[in-house]
């Protein structure tokens, strides 16, 4: 990589690939979780999931540059963590089961929130104004998630768990 642009494109598909990974993790977690509202937020983390790789496609095509080819470690690690701790871990309480299940989601959303904080930063130093919007949105849109996730655990199932 010879500059930030290279930085930023290669952060761009890092992204991509961390979004593939997580949409599956978030459906598995979904489909495991106990809680209505818990499953129903989840969901909507798969859209806003889908939606954020469909916008990465979009900035990345813009620059000639294909979507595929990188795969995220980082993310890979933490779907690892997901499957290990809140799916395939035996749990006596389903509730139990749900407060790991918004743990594991929230650690993956936050290694969002870091990738798209600094994608959006690169672009405004690039100057690309309106990709830097772009990733603005979609970094608010994972901070929102997590925000809900908060929200969910304080507002009974931790108790349920406790």
């Amino acid at each position: 990589m010879d500059n930030l642009k290279d930085v930023y494109l290669d952060q761009l598909k890092d992204l991509h690939s961390a979004n593939k990974q997580a949409r599956d993790a978030t459906q598995k977690l979904a489909e495991a979780a106990s809680n209505t509202a818990l499953r129903h937020a989840l969901e909507a983390g798969v859209a806003g999931i889908e939606d954020g790789s469909g916008k990465l496609e979009k900035l990345l095509a813009k620059h000639g540059k294909d979507a595929g080819g990188e795969h995220c470690k980082g993310m890979e690690g933490l779907v690892r963590e997901a499957r290990a701790h809140a799916l395939k871990e035996d749990f006596s309480h389903d509730s139990a089961r749900d407060a790991v299940i918004v743990t594991q989601y929230q650690r993956m959303a936050h290694y969002a929130i870091a990738g798209y904080g600094c994608a959006a930063a690169f672009a405004k130093q690039l100057g690309l104004k309106e990709e830097a919007a772009t990733l603005a949105e979609m970094l608010k849109a994972a901070y929102s998630g997590d925000k809900t996730m908060t929200e969910l655990a304080e507002s009974g199932i931790n108790e349920a768990a406790a």
